[in-house]
């Protein structure tokens, strides 16, 4: 049985990670075998070295991909979030995952005005400052997706509503099963 990829892309602070967990803590509650790919842990362990440089953020996306796309054909319910900042990277993880199991690419959708209000690290700040070099959202570009299956709208809902309106869509996709 093959699994399925769920894709969170959106701006850093746009609450990916945080939907991420909460989404895959009722998926392994009720049975699934979930694998997390986290972006900013996979550039610690799997990316190490690289930097921002659009080059390396593409070699970066297509890593986690071919992983995922790995993961999933084994059966792995495989939750990536990372930034994906180009739609052209995101398409080939996309082809890569298509081979063997669906991909649902969630859009959390949060203006960079909500990201920075959030931002406890201050990397916004320094990306405005001129600090931090090739910042997405401010002095690099963030494509959002043109048709992403799920759009999240962290500033009108909790992470809780955006955790289960993915669990629905999921179950009325038969990607998972109803719950009883």
């Amino acid at each position: 049985m093959s699994g399925v990829v769920l894709w969170f892309t959106g701006l850093s602070g746009a609450g990916k990670s945080t939907i991420a967990e909460l989404v895959g803590r009722e998926l392994e509650a009720n049975g699934a075998v979930v694998e997390y790919l986290d972006g900013d842990v996979v550039r610690e362990h799997l990316s190490k070295g690289l930097g921002f440089s659009k080059e390396d953020r593409d070699t970066n996306i297509e890593r986690i991909g071919w992983v995922a796309s790995r993961l999933a054909r084994h059966g792995a319910t495989v939750i990536v979030s990372a930034i994906s900042p180009y739609a052209e990277t995101r398409a080939q993880a996309r082809a890569l995952v298509e081979e063997f199991a669906p991909f649902v690419e969630v859009h959390v959708a949060t203006s960079v005005e909500e990201c920075a209000r959030r931002d406890v690290k201050g990397l916004y700040a320094k990306a405005r400052s001129g600090e931090i070099k090739e910042f997405t959202g401010v002095s690099d570009p963030y494509e959002a997706p043109e048709s992403p299956e799920l759009v999240i709208d962290t500033e009108s809902q909790t992470p809780e509503e955006s955790a289960q309106q993915i669990l629905s869509y999921l179950e009325a996709q038969g990607l998972i099963p109803a719950a009883s």
